[in-house]
Parts: C-alpha cells; structure tokens; sequence
C-alpha cells in the first residue's frame, strides 16, 4: 500500500507487483485436447492445404460471425489483403488512422492509398460522415474499424458504400462473436477479417479468417491465398501462400472451445475495473459492449488531464515502474503519425489525436487475478489522489537526470 509519493516506484519505492502483470497474454489453452488434434494430424498426414482441422475451424468461425463462409488464413493482414485481391480493388481506401497499423499496410502492400478519417469522439469509431466527405473518383473501398472490440457504424457506412457503388470490407480483429444492432460483426459489409494473433481472444498461434455470405468473393479469396489454384484465367496479380495450417487449426479450435467462459470472465474484470474506478476524478472506462454482446477483451482507461491532475503518460510511467505493464492501446500512436504514412501526407485529425493523447489498455484476460485488479486501481487512485504533486515530482526528477 502507497502512502506517500516516495513509496512509488518511480521514485524509489520497491514495486506494487512481484511478477509483471501485462496487457496481451496469450489465453492458456486445454494443453491435453491440443495435443490430442495435433496427434490426430500428424497420424493422419494431412498437416496443411485446407486439411480436416482447418475446414472445422472455418466451419466454427462462420457459424459463430453469422456468416455462409469462412476461409481461414495465415494472418489477419493476409485476410485483408487476399479480399483486395478478390475485389481487384485499386486506388484509395478509406479507413480509420485510429486502427493498427496492419490495416493500412495490408492495402499499401498491394499498390493502393490508404486515406485515413476522424473518428466519432464518443465512440472512438470511424466517423461516417467524415467517410462521406473523403470520397473522391479515386476512391475504390471502405474499411471500417471494429476497434477495441466495440463496433463502428456498420450500417451507416453500408448505405454510404452502397450509395457510392463502392466495396466495404471490415477489420474485426478485436471483435470475434462481438455484435453491432444485434447482429454479429461478421455479417456487414461484402467481407470482414478476423484475426487470430496468438493474443487475441481466440488464437491460433498466428492465424486469420475472411467472413462473407458471397460465394464468388470467397472462392476467388480462397483460390488467391493457394497460389491462384483453380481461377479460371488467372488472376493479374498471381497469386500469393495464405492458408492456415493444420496446426494453427489445432491451436485454434482448442482456444474457440474456451471462447464463452474466456469472454465471461473478460466481463468480470471490466466490470471490476469499471466498479474500482467510478468516481476517480478525470478516469473512466470507455464503456464496451454495454448493448450489444462483447468478447471484452481490451479494458481502455481514459486520463483527463485537466481533471485528473496527472497525465496519461505520467500515469503510464507511474504503473508500469510498479510492474503494471499497462500500455498504450492497439491504435496508438495513430496510423497517419507512422512512417511511412506521416511523410506522404497531412491530415488534420483532431478528435483521434485527442483520443489517442489520453488512453490506456489495462492488463485483463485469465491471468489478470481480482486482485491484481484491486492493486492497480488502488494505484491510479493515489496518483489521481496526488496528481499535481506527482506532476511536478516527476518534472524536477527528470531534470536532475538531465532529461
């Protein structure tokens, strides 16, 4: 327990945490039934090009995103990009700059122009009337952002793609058997990619899925990430390696059998933060999932500053000196203040520089304990508690060491 500023860490206090607790663990898996689908494969001799495992795993993926098809991948950026492929999409595509940084490359990879817009400040979501003003004859798609797992304005960026005769993909990354006006992720838009990073909520190791009810759009997909194999003609751009293994499959359908009890207890450990937290002056819990059904996977904390009396960096230092690895969110530093989008182009995104200035990802997921929880908040409260103080602390600290 703090009870002076001198017992923190940062100013030479021993750590509130023995063991670092960290943002964006992997989620601990059955290790015996894991081991029991990978022996099934290796006896079997079937351990990649669409084998038994891969094609139960997409089966699983689009039942649960509400969708007719699903083709698994290497990766959630391969899943992007076999969809531009599929599309034969060139040109410009706008996206969020609030996303990772994969969502833009996986278009400039393939020759295209990401063109990044503001997001909606309350929600954090691409701004659709923004969309709306971005447009140009240049414009080819749309990719709209599930960020954090919350869902962006699926339905109004649908009629804005429709209006303009324009592709609409999604990047859902965050957001698998997350749901937008009631209905799952999965199903908006000609496509959505998912992604199953060995941190994600479901993993696989390393490992994506595209989503779609177009049959077309998925065969071409499919037949573009194995080499361009059956497309009749051919495709202009070849063909590229993008398909799942049997062994991520494995992983995969072992961590999406813990999918329901890991998204529960996701929404315990929100709920405590959020219980821990309320009335901390100038910090809150940017609400997730509140209407609609949510894998709670990220818990992002907002700093007010001007209310808080210490700043999110500083609350940043503060904690991960006491072995709270918190950290920036997925997002942050945003996509258009990243080389080498920030040398080619200005933009003018206030509200997602705003937003991005003042968030935090806080460690959640099975191996975050209530405690844990309890710990840390206590620790934001002392440093709101001493806000100013700590402020000033810091400042004359970093002088000394001549920063």
């Amino acid at each position: 327990m703090k009870r002076t500023p001198g017992d923190l860490a940062l100013f030479g206090g021993p750590p509130a945490f023995l063991q670092p607790v960290a943002v964006g663990r992997p989620t601990p898996v059955d290790r015996t039934r894991l081991f029991e689908r990978l022996n099934w494969a290796l006896d079997n001799q079937w351990l990649s090009n669409g084998g038994p495992l891969t094609c139960e795993f997409e089966a699983r993926i689009a039942e649960l995103a509400g969708t007719r098809h699903c083709v698994a991948t290497s990766s959630g950026t391969s899943a992007l990009q076999l969809l531009v492929r599929a599309a034969e999409l060139s040109g410009e595509v706008i996206m969020p700059s609030l996303t990772f940084v994969a969502t833009a490359h996986a278009v400039r990879w393939l020759g295209l122009t990401p063109v990044f817009c503001d997001v909606d400040e309350r929600t954090g979501q691409l701004d659709p009337a923004r969309v709306s003003d971005a447009i140009t004859a240049r414009t080819a798609a749309i990719i709209g952002v599930h960020l954090w797992g919350n869902p962006c304005a699926a339905a109004e960026l649908e009629k804005i793609a429709a209006d303009h005769g324009l592709w609409l993909f999604f990047d859902a990354a965050h957001a698998l058997g997350c749901s937008a006006d009631g209905r799952p992720v999965g199903g908006f838009g000609a496509a959505t990619a998912f992604s199953f990073h060995t941190t994600k909520v479901v993993g696989a190791f390393e490992g994506g899925a595209l989503v779609t009810d177009d049959g077309e759009l998925a065969a071409r997909a499919r037949a573009l990430g194995n080499f361009g194999k059956g497309l009749e003609g051919g495709s202009p751009a070849g063909g590229t390696n993008a398909k799942m293994s049997e062994a991520a499959a494995a992983m995969g359908l072992t961590s999406l059998d813990a999918y329901e009890a890991v998204a529960a207890g996701n929404r315990s450990r929100y709920e405590r933060y959020r219980a821990e937290l309320a009335g901390v002056p100038g910090v809150t819990i940017r609400p997730c999932g509140e209407q609609e059904r949510s894998n709670h996977q990220y818990v992002i904390a907002e700093v007010d500053k001007t209310k808080a009396g210490i700043g999110r960096d500083l609350l940043l230092e503060l904690l991960r000196a006491e072995n709270a690895l918190v950290a920036p969110p997925i997002g942050v530093p945003p996509c258009h203040q990243l080389e080498p989008y920030r040398s080619q182009a200005s933009y003018e995104l206030p509200r997602t520089e705003a937003l991005a200035s003042r968030t935090l990802s806080l460690p959640t997921g099975s191996t975050v304990s209530a405690e844990s929880i309890r710990r840390l908040c206590a620790l934001v409260r002392f440093a709101v508690a001493h806000g100013p103080g700590l402020t000033d602390r810091r400042r004359e600290q970093a002088l000394a060491e001549g920063q």
